[in-house]
């Protein structure tokens, strides 16, 4: 059956964008909530966060862009939507609430760009797609959690933004590995590419020695 899967998606969806020449590297919600097994938001994504870390500062020393999302809502919930009606969970993500801090060993440089964020998408009601635009950026190399939630939206409105979408395979995560693997499948077939940490770290090393 496998076999047959890949058989069938390969005759419409065989075709990869590949590396554009300006990149930027954002990292997708990895907030405590995630990290702490006390929340019911949990996802066991510590080998995740160390990726998408290692990602982060192969970033840095090709000097590109690095830009974090986290999620903000008003301690009423009202700039949530259905989307806070929906997933009660986020009730966790509230301002000041502590499961909406940084994680351990995720601490942005003050030059480093936190765009905060009430939907999935880090497209969706922000600046981001203006700010990539301004900085002549064509490359959006993406990490984060959850692969089904955020990381997908996030792929799917960079792509129709313009933007090559880059998904480092394991620097995303999510609270299961079914959804986990048919959203990077969905990903890859149908709207950017999904890469491995060492192939994306290579090509950042090359934009490095390009400067």
């Amino acid at each position: 059956m496998a076999e047959d899967l890949q058989e069938n998606y390969r005759r419409a969806y065989a075709n990869a964008l590949g590396f554009g020449r300006s990149p930027a590297l954002i990292l997708v919600d990895f907030v405590e909530a995630y990290f702490d097994p006390e929340c019911p938001l949990y996802a066991d994504v510590d080998d995740t966060l160390a990726a998408a870390l290692r990602v982060r500062d192969a970033a840095r020393r090709a000097e590109i862009p690095v830009i974090y999302t986290n999620v903000v809502y008003h301690k009423s919930g009202i700039d949530g939507g259905r989307f806070f009606e929906k997933v009660l969970p986020l009730s966790q993500l509230t301002a000041g609430n502590p499961m909406g801090a940084w994680p351990a060993g995720l601490v942005p440089n003050d030059d480093e760009l936190v765009i905060s964020k009430q939907y999935p998408s880090a497209f969706f009601g922000t600046s981001l797609a203006a700010t990539l635009t301004a900085n002549g950026i064509d490359t959006l190399i993406i990490t984060g959690v959850t692969t089904s939630g955020c990381v997908r939206a996030t792929c799917t409105d960079a792509c129709s933004s313009g933007f090559i979408p880059i998904i480092v395979r394991e620097a995303c995560g999510d609270r299961h590995e079914g959804p986990h693997e048919a959203n990077l499948f969905d990903m890859n077939a149908k709207y950017g590419d999904v890469v491995g940490e060492t192939d994306v770290v290579a090509y950042l090393a090359r934009v490095q020695e390009a400067d």
